[in-house]
């Protein structure tokens, strides 16, 4: 009985040992790329980064590493820095270990797109792109107000949920009134004022004013 458990564990160790073996094999010989993040929401005139880290063959270098979002053909991907509506707007950064950022600033509701990541080795011939890269949303803010005369509240409104979850800032005849929730009270305002709302940290970027006059 010994003898059986013996060898049950002796064939088991072994087993584990060749998978972890093959593991490590096949992984000389995958092309991949795998993304920080599927989704992102970002706020209109802010800026957002991109991240992916990506593997290749031992035996190969890379030459080429690019973000895209267009193909105007067959093979022919156009990277952001030469794309024309990303002109000035977009850098790139490489980490260690191949990772790679892409950072895009002024952000406008027309970047709202799937960002793929994309690299060439030396020979030009092996390209890889990986799936299903970044989809980034991009938002302003806008105040809505619901509610009747008396119980009024009003809602700092995106089209998406801002990935950072922030704070929200409220602001009334333009001075800063509160920080709270996405929403506010009918307690909290009156009549004949303007509100207005921000995101913490980006207080530059208000919403139109709303007059509850």
């Amino acid at each position: 009985m010994g003898d059986a458990t013996m060898a049950l564990r002796t064939a088991g160790s072994v087993l584990v040992v060749f998978l972890w073996s093959v593991a490590v094999v096949l992984g000389q010989y995958i092309w991949s790329v795998t993304y920080t993040t599927q989704s992102i929401c970002a706020l209109k005139g802010s800026a957002v980064e991109l991240s992916c880290s990506y593997t290749y063959p031992s035996g190969y270098t890379i030459t080429t590493t690019f973000w895209f979002t267009k193909i105007y053909a067959e093979e022919n991907y156009v990277s952001l820095k030469d794309d024309p509506d990303y002109k000035g707007r977009v850098t790139y950064r490489e980490d260690e270990e191949n990772g790679h950022t892409l950072t895009i600033t002024d952000l406008r509701e027309s970047d709202s797109a799937t960002y793929k990541f994309r690299f060439t080795d030396q020979t030009g011939t092996w390209r890889y792109f990986g799936r299903p890269g970044v989809s980034l949303s991009v938002t302003g803010l806008q105040v809505k107000v619901t509610g009747g005369h008396q119980d009024k509240t009003l809602t700092c409104s995106t089209t998406c949920t801002l990935t950072d979850n922030p704070t929200y800032i409220w602001y009334k005849n333009g001075h800063k009134v509160k920080e709270d929730t996405s929403s506010l009270d009918s307690d909290s305002f009156s009549d004949a004022d303007s509100y207005s709302c921000a995101v913490k940290g980006r207080e530059d970027l208000h919403s139109p004013a709303v007059c509850e006059c």
